[in-house]
C-alpha cells in the first residue's frame, strides 16, 4: 500500500510539474514569443566541436543549441549546460550580456528540458572547462513534461523501452549504443558492396505460408480479399535472383516472426541474408570470418571485443563439425551410431528429451548440440556439416547424404548466423519442402510450397553459397549490451493498460 501511496504522490507532482509548464508557455505566447513558431536556428558549431576545436575556437563567436539540461542560478550570472548528439557543453549567462529581459525569463520561464538555442564567444572557466559566454539567448521548443531526476534517469528497464526518447535524453550511453549500431550497418554495407554485391529489396508481404519452422504473422488484403504473410526470412526470393542471374546479391531488412521474446528473441528484427554464386560452404566460412572483422574493426578500432567481462577475438575462429562438437562436450560418437534406435537408446541414457515425430538418428544428434554445446561456445566457433532433417534447404554433403553441407555460427553461447551450399535440386527441394508442409499442416497451419521458387530452381541455379546474420544480435556484442531490448529503438512491448 505504501509504494501504492508513493506512486500517486508522484504521478500527482508530475501533472503539476506539467500544468506550471503550460502556464509558462501562455505567459511567453502572450508576450508574443511561442516558441513552437520558431522554424529555423542557425547552428555553427556543437559541443564535440567546440570542445575539440577550442584552440582555434577560443574567444570567438558560436552558435550553438540544444536541450537544457541543468541550471545554477547566481543572481546576475548563471551556468547552465545544454545537450545535443555529441554530449553536453556549459553556457555562462549573465544579465548583462543577455539584457533584463531575457534573464529574467531564463530564469522564471525557461525549464529543464527546454530546447535553447545560444550564441555566444569560447572561453574556459578556471576549473577548465570549456564553456560558451551567451550573448544571446532563445527558447526554440518547450519541454511541457518533465525529465526524470538527473542522478537516475529510467531506473524502470520497462520503462526505458516504451520511452526510448526519453532514455536517449537522459543516457549518452543509450545514443551511444544506436549511434553505433548505425556505423555496424553502414560497415556491413560498405563490405558487401565493396565486393560486388548487389542490394536487393524483397517482398515484406507473401501470399502464402511456406512450411518453415517459424511461425508467421498473418493479415488481410482488403482489395484482393486474400490473407497475406509477413516474411519470416528473404531466403527464396533472393534465391530467384541468383537464378535470373544476381551473381552476387544481397537484402538487409526486417524480417517478423509470430514466436515468443526474450533476451535474444523479438518479433520483428533485422537481417542480412547473402547468396553468390559458384562458391560452397566452406568458402561462405572465409567470407564470414573476413566480415567479421571488417565490421569489428570499423565500428570499435579492433577485432578483441569486451563482452560482459569476456574478450571476444573475431581474428581467430574455431571449427567443429556437429558430430566433433557433441563428441568433445558429451563424450558421445555419433559417428559410431547406425541406427536411429540406437541414437534414441542413448538419447534415454543420457537424459536427452526427444520431440516426437523427430526421433531419427539427425534428429537426435541436433538434439545432444542443444543439450550440451551451443551454451560452451563462447569465443567464435562455426558448426557445419548438419542433418539433412534440420536442413530442408541446404545441399547433401556427396560423401555423406545423411548430412548437409551447413554451418552455423556461435559466440557466448548465441548463434550468429546460419549458412549452406544451397540446394539447388529442384525435385529434391520439392520433396523436402512437401514432408516440411506436411508436418506443419498435421500442426494445423495453412502451409503451402512456394511453386514459384521450385519454378525458378527448374530452369537452374548455379552452385551458390548463402549466408543469414542476424544484426541485432551482432550489434549487442560490439555494443557490449545483454539484451537484443538494448538495441532495437523501439523493441515490441505488451501495451500498457
Amino acid at each position: 500500500m505504501e509504494n501504492r501511496t508513493e506512486t500517486l504522490d508522484e504521478e500527482q507532482e508530475l501533472k503539476e510539474q506539467a500544468r506550471i509548464r503550460r502556464e509558462k508557455l501562455a505567459k511567453l505566447t502572450a508576450e508574443g514569443n511561442n516558441p513552437y513558431e520558431k522554424t529555423q536556428y542557425a547552428v555553427t558549431e556543437n559541443s564535440a566541436s567546440v570542445k575539440e576545436n577550442f584552440a582555434d575556437l577560443e574567444g570567438k563567436e558560436v552558435s550553438v543549441a540544444g536541450r537544457l539540461m541543468s541550471r545554477r542560478i547566481m543572481g546576475k550570472a548563471s551556468f547552465s549546460h545544454i545537450s545535443d548528439k555529441d554530449g553536453r557543453l556549459q553556457i555562462y549567462i549573465t544579465r548583462q550580456d543577455v539584457g533584463e529581459d531575457t534573464y529574467t525569463a531564463y530564469k522564471k520561464d525557461y525549464d529543464i528540458g527546454d530546447i535553447v538555442g545560444v550564441r555566444g564567444t569560447v572561453f574556459k572557466t578556471q576549473t577548465g572547462e570549456v564553456t560558451v559566454h551567451a550573448t544571446h539567448l532563445e527558447m526554440l521548443s518547450k519541454s511541457l513534461l518533465p525529465l526524470p531526476e538527473k542522478h537516475n534517469g529510467l531506473v524502470n528497464t520497462d520503462m526505458k523501452y516504451r520511452l526510448r526518447h526519453v532514455d536517449l535524453i537522459m543516457n549518452q550511453d543509450v545514443r551511444d549504443t544506436f549511434f553505433r549500431r548505425a556505423k555496424i550497418i553502414k560497415s556491413i554495407r560498405d563490405f558487401l558492396d565493396g565486393r560486388g554485391f548487389v542490394e536487393a529489396e524483397t517482398p515484406i508481404l507473401l501470399p502464402l505460408e511456406i512450411g518453415a519452422d517459424a511461425r508467421p504473422f498473418r493479415t488481410h488484403h482488403n482489395a484482393l480479399d486474400l490473407d497475406m504473410y509477413l516474411r519470416i526470412e528473404t531466403e527464396l526470393y533472393l534465391k530467384r535472383l541468383i537464378v535470373g542471374g544476381f551473381e552476387k546479391v544481397y537484402e538487409m531488412g526486417r524480417i517478423f516472426r509470430n514466436e515468443g521474446m526474450d533476451a535474444k528473441h523479438n518479433p520483428e528484427f533485422t537481417t542480412v541474408e547473402i547468396y553468390q554464386a559458384y562458391v560452397n560452404y566452406f568458402e561462405v566460412m572465409d567470407f564470414v570470418e573476413e566480415l567479421y572483422r571488417y565490421v569489428a574493426t570499423e565500428a570499435c578500432g579492433t577485432t578483441k571485443i569486451p563482452y560482459q567481462g569476456v574478450e571476444l577475438d573475431f581474428g581467430t575462429w574455431e571449427r567443429l563439425t556437429m558430430t566433433e562438437a557433441v563428441k568433445k562436450y558429451s563424450g558421445v560418437d555419433f559417428a559410431e551410431i547406425l541406427t536411429d534406435e540406437e541414437a534414441q537408446r542413448i538419447a534415454s541414457e543420457k537424459h536427452v528429451e526427444v520431440e516426437k515425430g523427430k526421433t531419427t538418428k539427425g534428429h537426435i544428434l541436433a538434439e545432444f548440440f542443444d543439450a550440451f554445446v551451443e551454451d560452451k561456445l563462447i569465443q567464435p566457433t562455426f558448426i557445419y556439416d548438419y542433418p539433412v532433417e534440420i536442413s530442408p534447404l541446404a545441399k547433401r554433403k556427396p560423401s555423406d547424404p545423411a548430412m548437409t553441407e551447413r554451418f552455423e555460427y556461435f559466440m557466448m553461447g548465441m548463434e550468429m548466423g546460419n549458412a549452406f551450399s544451397e540446394l539447388n535440386d529442384p525435385i529434391d527441394q520439392r520433396r523436402r519442402m512437401s514432408e516440411q508442409a506436411e508436418k506443419k499442416r498435421a500442426q494445423g497451419a495453412n502451409a503451402q510450397i512456394d511453386e514459384d521458387f521450385l519454378d525458378a530452381l527448374g530452369h537452374g541455379m548455379p552452385p551458390t553459397g548463402g549466408l543469414g546474420l542476424g544484426v541485432d544480435r551482432l550489434v549487442m556484442l560490439l555494443t557490449d549490451n545483454p539484451s537484443i531490448r538494448d538495441v532495437l529503438l523501439f523493441p515490441t512491448m505488451k501495451p500498457k493498460k
